[in-house]
């Protein structure tokens, strides 16, 4: 497996080349849903190093693991959704302390002038309990 890459993309034989592989084992790999390189204008297949990263992975399970290609897609689509969760995590984890950053900071001294600001409520709802007999 090529470890060093330029930024750019790859056609087929290429890749296949580098890899040591079939061409036809990489149009299996796309059939399968396993890579989805992009296409140019004349419809030839192109990888990017994202795609050659994924190849890697599947390359590693097939060949080093022994994991067959359906147990490629299904350990595939769970990194996926790990990598999504740990965004989400990552988003969450910044807006709560962008929020207690914003708890913690200290109060707005009072204006100059001495007076201080007052909230008034806009409605007040006064109850009346009727005591039963």
């Amino acid at each position: 497996m090529a470890k060093k890459r330029s930024k750019g993309v790859y056609m087929i034989s290429s890749v296949a080349e580098q890899y040591g592989l079939h061409p036809q084992t990489l149009r299996l790999y796309e059939r399968e849903g396993l890579l989805a390189p992009s296409r140019s204008d004349g419809n030839t297949r192109l990888y990017t190093d994202e795609d050659l990263e994924r190849l890697e992975v599947i390359l590693q399970l097939t060949r080093e693991l022994g994991v067959n290609l359906a147990g490629v897609e299904i350990i595939l689509n769970m990194r996926d959704k790990m990598e999504a969760m740990q965004r989400q995590i990552e988003e969450f984890v910044a807006q709560l302390n962008s929020q207690l950053s914003h708890r913690d900071a200290p109060p707005v001294p009072p204006p100059a002038n001495g007076l201080i600001p007052v909230v008034r409520a806009t409605s007040i709802t006064l109850r009346r309990t009727v005591e039963e007999d």
